[in-house]
């Protein structure tokens, strides 16, 4: 177990050096063969330099993606201690015990985890007294109601066909928005509208979808607590207020349950 963590912490650096030349003969004794620093065409690998190449490419992207969280924590990654770190790995040197090394990688995640975390808890507050600051705003807007639950919608387009009720399925046209007017979902940028059971998407939704008939369009100001609450997911973020123009293009018929067969 040690020794694969140490072997993937090394690997993981191969990403950083493919400009490096460096040209040494293969022999018996050498566990890791090297080739010239400007590598071999695509077209002319083997079925083996592809999977090695597979690797290291992998791996360097993983690099490259932990330098980029930890820049956005403010906490820079020291590339040339990795450097250091993955030579001393191949030549069999390291400075640190294999143990000493498994240490020092948990306490690194450890600390990259409860630096987001601090990151996270901070937003979440904040995205809570933006969301109650512009919902209690918003809210005296002509044509903006609001309904017992808290959530909030005006009428952009009036519909005179079915209204849906929770256990329906509806198909939607819908934007969605961070109050910042950051687009996070778009069934119009996809090409297609959206279909699916309206008792299975966030309580803002099943809410207000059921205030429409087809061919209404509303736009809704969701509270977090109607929406992902205190989960994030792609650019929402915890207790994010979130604002969608939906158009309701039909509530599905319900297929007809199949006669028995006799």
């Amino acid at each position: 177990m040690q020794k694969s963590l140490i072997a993937l912490s090394t690997i993981a650096a191969l990403g950083l050096f493919a400009c490096q030349p460096k040209t040494t003969e293969s022999t018996s004794e050498q566990p890791v063969a090297e080739t010239s620093g400007e590598g071999v065409a695509a077209d002319k690998m083997t079925d083996a330099q592809k999977q090695a190449y597979a690797m290291g490419a992998s791996m360097g992207l993983f690099v490259n993606s932990r330098a980029e969280q930890q820049a956005e924590l403010g906490e820079a990654l020291d590339r040339e201690a990795l450097k250091q770190g993955f030579e001393d790995g191949l030549a069999d040197t390291l400075k640190f015990s294999q143990q000493e090394i498994q240490q020092f990688a948990q306490q690194g995640e450890q600390a990259l985890r409860a630096k987001q975390q601090e990151m996270a808890d901070a937003a979440a507050e904040k995205n809570i007294a933006e969301g109650k600051a512009y919902l209690e705003e918003n809210g005296q807007r002509e044509g903006v109601k609001t309904t017992e639950s808290g959530l909030q919608y005006e009428v952009l387009e009036t519909g005179d066909g079915l209204s849906p009720q929770a256990t329906d399925t509806v198909k939607v046209h819908y934007r969605g928005t961070l109050l910042d007017g950051t687009e996070f979902d778009s069934s119009y940028a996809r090409g297609e509208p959206a279909v699916f059971p309206l008792n299975r998407v966030i309580p803002g939704w099943t809410e207000g979808v059921q205030l429409m008939n087809e061919g209404a369009k509303f736009r809704f100001y969701i509270p977090s607590e109607l929406a992902y609450g205190p989960r994030s997911t792609g650019k929402i973020t915890p207790n994010s207020t979130l604002i969608f123009d939906v158009k309701l293009i039909e509530v599905v018929p319900q297929e007809e349950e199949a006669a028995p067969q006799e």
